[in-house]
Protein backbone atom coordinates (compact mmCIF):
# COMPACT_ATOMS: atom_id res chain seq x y z
CA UNK A 1 0.00 0.00 0.00
CA UNK A 2 1.20 3.57 -0.69
CA UNK A 3 0.29 5.68 1.82
CA UNK A 4 -0.99 9.50 0.26
CA UNK A 5 -2.42 11.31 3.49
CA UNK A 6 -3.43 9.33 6.34
CA UNK A 7 -6.95 8.88 5.49
CA UNK A 8 -6.44 7.87 1.23
CA UNK A 9 -3.78 5.02 0.22
CA UNK A 10 -3.09 3.33 -3.18
CA UNK A 11 -3.14 -0.32 -3.48
CA UNK A 12 0.72 -1.23 -5.43
CA UNK A 13 -1.34 -3.80 -7.47
CA UNK A 14 -3.31 -0.80 -9.13
CA UNK A 15 0.18 0.56 -10.51
CA UNK A 16 1.02 -1.91 -13.53
CA UNK A 17 4.58 -0.87 -15.19
CA UNK A 18 5.08 -1.90 -18.95
CA UNK A 19 8.77 -1.69 -20.15
CA UNK A 20 9.51 -0.47 -23.99
CA UNK A 21 12.44 1.05 -25.83
CA UNK A 22 12.99 4.46 -25.17
CA UNK A 23 13.37 6.73 -28.05
CA UNK A 24 16.83 9.30 -28.77
CA UNK A 25 20.31 8.84 -29.07
CA UNK A 26 22.15 6.30 -27.48
CA UNK A 27 22.99 3.78 -30.03
CA UNK A 28 22.84 -0.26 -29.37
CA UNK A 29 21.86 0.47 -25.96
CA UNK A 30 18.64 2.17 -26.81
CA UNK A 31 17.94 -0.03 -29.92
CA UNK A 32 18.49 -3.23 -27.25
CA UNK A 33 17.25 -2.85 -23.61
CA UNK A 34 13.83 -1.95 -22.94
CA UNK A 35 14.48 1.01 -20.17
CA UNK A 36 11.63 3.16 -20.50
CA UNK A 37 8.45 2.87 -18.01
CA UNK A 38 4.70 3.15 -18.67
CA UNK A 39 2.90 3.54 -15.52
CA UNK A 40 -0.55 2.25 -16.15
CA UNK A 41 -3.47 3.35 -13.64
CA UNK A 42 -6.85 2.61 -14.06
CA UNK A 43 -8.52 5.61 -12.44
CA UNK A 44 -12.13 4.49 -12.72
CA UNK A 45 -11.61 1.04 -11.03
CA UNK A 46 -9.44 2.46 -8.17
CA UNK A 47 -10.43 3.02 -4.66
CA UNK A 48 -10.13 7.05 -4.64
CA UNK A 49 -12.78 9.15 -3.95
CA UNK A 50 -14.27 9.94 -6.75
CA UNK A 51 -13.81 13.75 -6.62
CA UNK A 52 -9.99 13.15 -6.21
CA UNK A 53 -10.89 10.97 -9.25
CA UNK A 54 -12.34 13.71 -11.05
CA UNK A 55 -9.43 16.25 -10.52
CA UNK A 56 -7.23 13.61 -11.43
CA UNK A 57 -8.78 13.62 -14.88
CA UNK A 58 -8.76 16.53 -15.57
CA UNK A 59 -5.12 17.28 -14.11
CA UNK A 60 -3.78 14.82 -15.81
CA UNK A 61 -5.53 15.75 -19.14
CA UNK A 62 -4.21 14.15 -22.47
CA UNK A 63 -2.67 11.26 -20.51
CA UNK A 64 -5.65 9.67 -19.45
CA UNK A 65 -7.19 7.44 -22.21
CA UNK A 66 -10.79 7.20 -22.64
CA UNK A 67 -10.83 3.77 -20.83
CA UNK A 68 -10.05 5.74 -18.16
CA UNK A 69 -6.23 4.71 -17.54
CA UNK A 70 -3.67 7.32 -16.89
CA UNK A 71 0.00 6.49 -18.33
CA UNK A 72 2.85 8.16 -17.28
CA UNK A 73 6.07 7.55 -19.52
CA UNK A 74 9.67 7.83 -18.07
CA UNK A 75 12.38 7.87 -20.04
CA UNK A 76 14.80 10.71 -18.95
CA UNK A 77 17.43 7.97 -17.29
CA UNK A 78 19.34 5.03 -18.83
CA UNK A 79 18.15 2.86 -16.29
CA UNK A 80 14.98 0.73 -15.91
CA UNK A 81 15.00 1.44 -12.17
CA UNK A 82 15.53 4.97 -12.06
CA UNK A 83 12.86 5.35 -14.89
CA UNK A 84 9.76 3.64 -12.87
CA UNK A 85 11.19 5.52 -9.72
CA UNK A 86 10.67 8.72 -11.72
CA UNK A 87 7.67 7.70 -13.32
CA UNK A 88 6.23 6.68 -9.44
CA UNK A 89 7.21 10.00 -7.84
CA UNK A 90 5.59 11.89 -10.71
CA UNK A 91 2.20 9.75 -10.49
CA UNK A 92 2.40 10.53 -6.90
CA UNK A 93 2.51 14.28 -7.56
CA UNK A 94 -0.26 14.23 -9.34
CA UNK A 95 -2.34 12.39 -7.08
CA UNK A 96 -1.46 14.83 -4.18
CA UNK A 97 -2.15 17.85 -6.45
CA UNK A 98 -5.47 16.28 -6.90
CA UNK A 99 -6.65 15.27 -3.04
CA UNK A 100 -6.11 19.11 -2.34
CA UNK A 101 -9.63 20.64 -3.00
CA UNK A 102 -9.54 23.89 -4.86
CA UNK A 103 -10.47 27.19 -2.94
CA UNK A 104 -14.38 29.09 -4.03
CA UNK A 105 -13.46 32.32 -5.19
CA UNK A 106 -15.22 35.23 -3.21
CA UNK A 107 -16.02 37.84 -5.72
CA UNK A 108 -14.84 40.83 -4.69
CA UNK A 109 -17.00 44.28 -4.47
CA UNK A 110 -15.99 47.42 -5.88
CA UNK A 111 -15.57 50.26 -3.67
CA UNK A 112 -17.70 53.31 -4.04
CA UNK A 113 -14.48 55.38 -5.44
CA UNK A 114 -13.53 53.03 -7.74
CA UNK A 115 -16.82 52.87 -9.09
CA UNK A 116 -17.19 56.67 -9.71
CA UNK A 117 -13.96 57.35 -11.05
CA UNK A 118 -14.40 54.40 -14.08
CA UNK A 119 -17.70 56.65 -14.42
CA UNK A 120 -15.99 60.10 -14.40
CA UNK A 121 -13.26 58.15 -17.03
CA UNK A 122 -15.98 56.97 -19.08
CA UNK A 123 -17.70 60.48 -19.09
CA UNK A 124 -14.71 62.22 -20.16
CA UNK A 125 -13.47 59.31 -22.64
CA UNK A 126 -17.52 60.27 -24.11
CA UNK A 127 -16.76 64.19 -24.22
CA UNK A 128 -13.48 63.81 -25.87
CA UNK A 129 -15.10 61.55 -29.10
CA UNK A 130 -18.53 63.86 -29.05
CA UNK A 131 -15.85 66.96 -30.06
CA UNK A 132 -14.76 64.82 -32.55
CA UNK A 133 -18.13 64.46 -34.35
CA UNK A 134 -18.78 66.07 -37.66
CA UNK A 135 -21.71 68.59 -37.16
CA UNK A 136 -22.58 70.21 -40.42
CA UNK A 137 -26.19 70.85 -40.49
CA UNK A 138 -26.35 72.07 -44.06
Amino acid sequence: MIQITPTIQIDEREIQFEYIRASGPGGQNVNKVATAVQLRFNVTTTSLPDEVKQRLINFAGNRVTKEGILIIEAKKFRTQEQNREDATRRFLELVRRSIIKPRKRIKTIPTRSSHEKRIKAKKQRGAIKKTRQNRSYE
